[in-house]
């Protein structure tokens, strides 16, 4: 897993050049929006049940059809299995929150995801909502917080949206 100091000290060393102020303006930004990545990464964390169950709620609320006989969630287990991916992409995006690096989606979330879940029948585009859903409602916490620039928040949930919902060609 990397982050986002050893991703740009990476790649400043493979070229052999020294950090120029490009970097250190990447670095300024990432340093000071460290306190807010952890307070939001805490937050996550105190609250990760209450954020999955809301927008497990909303996203049956959204896509009914999911929970009726024959959906993807009808059935304690599926039902089960769905917030249970839920809590899954939350946890691992407020790893790349910290880090300020999606690589660990990446490795650990996204690698033959989507695959596995068109072999499962599993309906991507009602997991992109939930995926959403709870993205609004982190953004909607840090804002309740005190947070006011909430922007580096959407770049964990949008990247693992985008890749979910990518379709090859």
């Amino acid at each position: 897993m990397r982050d986002a100091v050893t991703k740009l000290i990476k790649n400043y060393d493979v070229t052999g050049r020294y950090l120029d102020r490009n970097a250190m303006d990447t670095l300024k930004a990432y340093f000071e929006s460290g306190t807010a990545r952890v307070t939001v990464a805490t937050m996550i964390t105190a609250n990760a049940a209450a954020i999955v169950r809301q927008a497990g709620s909303s996203l049956f609320e959204q896509v009914p059809e999911l929970i009726r006989p024959g959906g993807n969630a009808y059935t304690t287990r599926r039902y089960s299995a769905c917030l249970r991916d839920m809590d899954y992409y939350l946890r691992y995006a407020s790893y790349a929150l910290v880090a300020g690096d999606m690589n660990v989606l990446d490795e650990r979330v996204l690698q033959g995801l989507r695959e596995t879940y068109n072999s499962l029948g599993v309906p991507i585009g009602s997991t992109v909502i939930g995926i959403q859903i709870m993205n609004n409602l982190v953004k909607q916490m840090a804002t309740n917080a005190g947070i006011s620039d909430t922007n580096f928040i959407d770049e964990p949930f949008e990247h693992l949206t985008r890749e979910l919902s990518e379709v090859s060609i």
